[in-house]
C-alpha cells in the first residue's frame, strides 16, 4: 500500500505519540519513514524595518531552530531504528509549516503523510489556524491524522 510515509513533528507531546503510532504503522506495511521538521521564523520585517534585529541574532536563532529540529528528528530516527524501519530525516525553512509538510512529502517522494492533531477547539482553530487542517485541505496525498 504505502512505501514511504512522511511523519512531521513539532516536538509537542501529541507529535511524540504520533511518531510512535506512525512508525508502528509503517512497520506493519513494510514502509520506510521520512521525518520532517519545518523551521518557520518570522522575517525581521515583522519587527519593523529590519534594523531592530541584527544579522548575528538572526543567525543564532536559525542555528538554534536547526538544532531543535535535529533533536526532534532524532526521536523519529530512534523509534524507527527500534522498530527496524528504514528512516531518513529532512529539515527545511518553508514560508509556512503546512506548505513545508506538503513540499517535503513531494520532494522525498512520500505516498502518505502521518500527522498529529492537537485537537484544539473549533474556535481556537478558527483564530490560530491548524497546520493539520491546512495539510488535509491542500495535500493531494493521503493524510492520516493521529489524535
Amino acid at each position: 500500500m504505502f512505501k514511504n510515509i512522511l511523519i512531521p513533528t513539532d516536538g509537542s507531546e501529541v507529535a511524540r505519540k504520533a511518531i510512535k503510532a506512525g512508525v508502528k504503522f509503517a512497520q506493519s506495511l513494510g514502509a520506510k519513514v521520512t521525518g520532517y521538521y519545518a523551521i518557520v521564523l518570522l522575517p525581521p520585517s515583522v519587527y519593523g524595518d529590519g534594523d531592530l534585529i541584527d544579522k548575528s541574532l538572526m543567525n543564532t536563532l536559525d542555528r538554534l531552530a536547526h538544532a531543535t529540529g535535529e533533536k526532534y528528528l532524532e526521536e523519529i530516527a530512534k523509534a524507527a531504528e527500534e522498530a527496524g524501519v528504514e528512516y531518513s530525516g529532512f529539515i527545511t525553512r518553508p514560508p509556512s509549516a503546512y506548505e513545508g509538510v506538503i513540499d517535503a512529502a513531494k520532494k522525498k517522494k512520500c505516498d502518505a503523510i502521518f500527522i498529529a492533531s492537537r485537537g484544539r477547539s473549533q474556535l481556537k482553530n478558527l483564530v490560530l489556524g491548524s497546520v493539520t487542517q491546512k495539510v488535509l485541505s491542500h495535500s493531494k496525498l493521503p493524510v492520516l491524522v493521529y489524535r
